[in-house]
This record gives C-alpha cells, structure tokens and sequence, in this order.
C-alpha cells in the first residue's frame, strides 16, 4: 500500500529541504570565508570585542584579502597586530618646530644614589620637548637605549615604556659590576614615525623589483612585485605549494615562460614633502642621543659568593634582557654561551653534520665568517654571485657540508637567476632532518616595505614547514636568528628603518615561541655592543651570534647558576 502524502506534507518537506541547504550553505561560508569577511564580522560584532585579541581594521593590500585563513590563523593575525599597536600623535600634522627635539629632551637616573648591586633594577626617566623647549603631552617616540662600561666592554639594553604624556620611562637589569654608563638616543620622532606607518600602507611599492625575459636575440625586461596596480598583463608567478604570490609585467614580445632572473629595480622617489622630510633629518633627529639632566652613570657593587649562588639562571623564555656583553663575549642569561674562539673547537662541534643556513645577507655572514675562520672548510666554486649564492663549502676530513641559499622574493639582491628563487618552505620540505642535521633561518630586511600581513603569511609558510620536519626528525636543530638594528640616513629610513625592522622582529618571536625552536637574540647583540650599527655588522658581532648558535647545537654538559661564568673574573676585579 503506497503512502499518502497530503499537500501539506509535501510543502512542509520542501521547506525542510530548503532550510537544510541553507544551514550547509552559510556553514560552508563560514568554514571558508576570506579577509573580506573578517572585515565585515568586525564591523558587525564591535560592541562585543574578543577576549583574547583586539579587533584592529586595516586597509585590505592587494590580493591579501583573499587570504582564506583558519578561525587560529584569525585570531593570530589580530593578536599581532593589537601588538604592534603604536602611539600616534593627537592631529594628522604636526608642524615640525612642535616635534621631539632630543637636544631640547632630557633623562635622569632616578635612584642614583642608591647602593647598587649587580642584580638590582635601575630605572632611567626621559622627558621630551619640542624645538621651543615645551615639554611634548603624547608620546610614540622610538627610543633604543643601553648600559655599558667601556673599559670592560660590556652592554647591555634596556626596556622602555611609554607613558603616551611625552614621559618614558626605561628599565635596566645591572649585570655586571663597576661604573655602569646610561645611554639613550631618538631613533625617530613619534611625527616620523607616523609618517612610516603611513608609508607601508600606502606606498608597498616604494621598493620595486625587476625580471629579465629572453627569448633567442630578443630580450625584455619588466617590473615585478608581490602585486601590480593596474590593468596591465601580467605574469602570475605565485608558488604553487605555499600560495606566496610574485607578478610580473607581461613583457610585450615574449611569453611569461622565457623569464630568465630576478633583480632589485630600486627605490621610488619623492614619498615625502620638504615640509614632512624635516621629520627625517641626519645630525638632527634620526638616532641622535639625549642628553642626561644629571650624572649618567652609576657604580654598581659584585655580589658575594652566597649572592651569587642565590641568583639562579632564569630558564623563560622571556626573560629581558636575554643577554649582555662582557670582555666584548656575549652571556646569555638563559643558556650558558660556549665562546669558540679556536677554529678546532668549531670543527669538533660540526663534525659529521649538514647545516643549512636560509635567508638574506645577514646570515650569509655566518658562511663568510666560518669559511674564512675554519680552514678545512673550503668553499666551492659553483659558479654563482658571492653575494647572492648559493653557496655550498666541504669539510672532506671531518664530514661537514655547509650551505647557504638566500629566501624567496622580494629579496633586493643583484640578480638571481629565476631557478635559484626558492622559498624558505619549501626547501624545508625537502629536508630529511636529524641529529646531524642543523638549520637556521632568517627573513626580515627585504619584507620590512611590505605590510604586515605579507610578512605574516610568509613565516606561517615556514613556520608550518618547521613543524612537519620537527614531527618527523625531532633531533633535527633549529636556529631562528632575529633581525638587527644598523646605520640609518633619512633615505634608509623610508625603507629600512630600525623601527620597521622591530616591528618585524617582533611578530618574528612570536610566532616562533613555543614550537621547539632556539633564537639567536641578533637584535640585543647588535644593540648592546659599542660599535657603531650596521646593517651588516662587524666579525666581533657575528662571532658571537655563532657562538650562541653553535651552543645550541653542541651545548656544555654543565649548568652553572646565573653569571657563575664569569664570577671568578669579576670577583678577583672587584673585591
């Protein structure tokens, strides 16, 4: 007997039908929705703000918006930018006679009579006026600063915190004893700084790329970049395992396949008013010192052995500062640093193992510094640009292979060929891994033009390929080598400014933290030695960068407490 249905049935079935397809078509959305709806979900839920992160709207870059990004990878995006939040003054336009003057500017060492005991906390108070000598009432001010002893060629940096009133205030950990010197200086004026933040959403393309087409005697040459304003045709070189996105200009003759290499094209011209070019001045307003309103150093007392056996060596990760210089020999105060300072003992180290080193000229250092430091590390001949690589040297003897392989583009190098341009994922993809196998990596200067979500989306490339090659060689060595401060000149400072390279630095460490990975502290190095910032620092900096790093991989045997290290030396000085 057949059952029946009555018109009702039927209509009630249909509208069943239609709900459920509704309810998977919204639940599709939801699993795959873009930027575009971020933002939208944003707008619509401001009045109940997330308890984790702080919601931020930004301008959507290129083809960023298309992002599609996990409920995690959402919250994580908004987490960094909440961090990277910085101060802004109060109007769009400060005439420049009202920005922070550092000559008219001021600290003071509070507590300066106090008895100081290496250990203890010293506090720094800096207060900012304008060209007239007015004290400033907001803050954003980028202030670097450290404590050091010339005399024992020791530094170390402090932290600053604003007080968004024209006041900051600077803390110090005191390391070391004898007469400790404060030093502070203005990296950039809160007025500049505005105008950098405006720069990377606005002006992406102020750093632009080209490529070299040829076919036969036919030969073009076309400006590339992550993306490409206009209606133009273009060559869509986006990789095809990580999604990161490279385009070129279609050149005219030839076809998009007969692409030969890839080269820094240069910098635009003319981001900046001769009005807002006031805010970015050499000998003027761009890393200049503070003066101190009164004594700028103190005398600092060692600590008697049972002190000293009571300071115990911090184990957190987030200890600040993470190390400090003494006898020009970096310490860090979460590991005991090995100082390698026999090329045998680096040799005993790397024996027997395969080390890869990916990233910019930063970390092509380290292959300099050891080819030229080891010398039964002989660098081949592969016949490609030194400064551009890769680069590959063998220690027969010994069973040591070193590479270098600079990262993906945008990287502003002198040419590449177009088969040398590997992303940093994908390589580390191709890594079998193990106890013999050691990797560090390195990527900020050449991203530091870009916004943020484009430096985001590469590290999550990478940091997804860390955590497959930790997953299946767990004894496999990674380093993660932080960016570092250098020389700055009003044009540098449009492109490459300390302050973008910390912004970087930091969402860097972060996203890094907590997935089983070693962190040589670049930026603290570069910060707290006396010699003068460089992009490209000097072989005393870069030696203990090594150090640090080759302590990761061949660690002492032996924990000693804090500054145990060094206590014998200190205590034969000073007591």
């Amino acid at each position: 007997m057949r059952p029946h249905f009555s018109k009702t049935h039927i209509l009630c079935l249909i509208l069943a039908l239609l709900a459920i397809l509704a309810l998977v078509h919204n639940f599709y959305q939801f699993e795959n929705f873009n930027t575009t709806g971020l933002k939208w979900l944003v707008e619509e839920n401001e009045s109940q703000p997330s308890l984790h992160t702080t919601k931020t709207r930004r301008k959507l870059y290129c083809g960023y918006e298309h992002q599609v990004l996990s409920k995690i990878e959402r919250e994580e995006e908004e987490s960094l930018f909440a961090a990277l939040q910085w101060p802004k003054p109060p109007e769009n336009k400060v005439p420049f006679v009202r920005s922070t003057d550092p000559f008219h500017s001021n600290f003071m060492i509070l507590n300066n009579h106090a008895n100081f005991k290496v250990g203890d906390q010293l506090e720094v108070l800096v207060h900012m006026k304008d060209y007239d000598g007015n004290p400033k009432q907001y803050g954003g001010d980028y202030l670097q600063s450290r404590i050091h002893s010339a005399y024992l060629k020791a530094g170390a940096i402090g932290r600053t915190v604003d007080y968004q009133n024209g006041s900051y205030r600077i803390f110090f950990t005191l390391l070391w004893p004898g007469e400790v010197t404060v030093s502070v200086s203005l990296v950039h004026p809160s007025e500049g700084i505005q105008l950098l933040q405006r720069l990377r959403e606005e002006k992406p393309d102020r750093a632009y790329f080209k490529s070299l087409f040829k076919s036969g005697r036919i030969s073009e040459v076309t400006i590339c970049n992550v993306c490409l304003p206009g209606d133009m045709p273009i060559c869509n070189f986006t990789d095809s395992y990580t999604g990161e996105p490279w385009f070129c200009y279609k050149p005219r003759k030839l076809s998009c396949a007969t692409r030969i290499n890839h080269f820094k094209g240069g910098y635009k011209k003319g981001l900046l008013t001769s009005e807002e070019s006031n805010f970015f001045q050499s000998g003027v307003n761009i890393k200049m010192p503070i003066p101190s309103s009164g004594p700028d150093t103190v005398i600092v007392r060692p600590l008697g052995h049972a002190e000293m056996d009571s300071l115990e060596r911090s184990h957190s990760p987030d200890v600040f500062p993470s190390g400090y210089y003494y006898q020009d020999e970096w310490q860090q105060r979460t590991q005991l640093i090995r100082h390698f300072n026999k090329s045998s003992d680096i040799t005993e180290c790397l024996q027997g193992k395969l080390i890869h080193l990916f990233g910019d000229s930063t970390i092509r250092q380290w292959f300099e510094y050891l080819t030229a430091f080891v010398p039964d590390l002989v660098e081949l001949n592969l016949g490609r640009p030194k400064k551009v690589g890769p680069l590959m040297a063998v220690d027969s003897k010994h069973n040591i292979l070193l590479n270098f392989h600079c990262h993906g583009p945008p990287i502003r190098f002198f040419t590449v060929f177009s088969s040398e341009l590997h992303y940093i994922a994908n390589e580390l993809n191709r890594i079998v891994g193990g106890k013999n196998t050691v990797i560090a990596i390195t990527i900020w200067s050449h991203l530091s033009t870009f916004p943020i979500e484009v430096y985001i989306r590469r590290l999550r490339n990478i940091r997804r390929a860390v955590v497959r090659l930790l997953d299946r060689s767990p004894k496999t060595h990674i380093v993660i080598k932080t960016a570092n401060v250098q020389e700055l000149g009003p044009e540098v400072s449009l492109f490459n400014s300390d302050w973008y390279s910390y912004q970087l630095d930091t969402i860097m460490r972060k996203m890094f933290s907590g997935i089983g990975v070693y962190f040589v502290d670049a930026w603290e190095m570069s910060l707290a030695h006396h010699l003068p910032h460089k992009l490209h620092p000097e072989d005393i900096i870069v030696k203990n960068q090594l150090d640090a790093f080759l302590s990761f991989v061949c660690p002492l045997e032996t924990h000693y407490s804090f500054l145990t290290g060094i206590h014998n030396q200190m205590w034969s000085l000073f007591v």
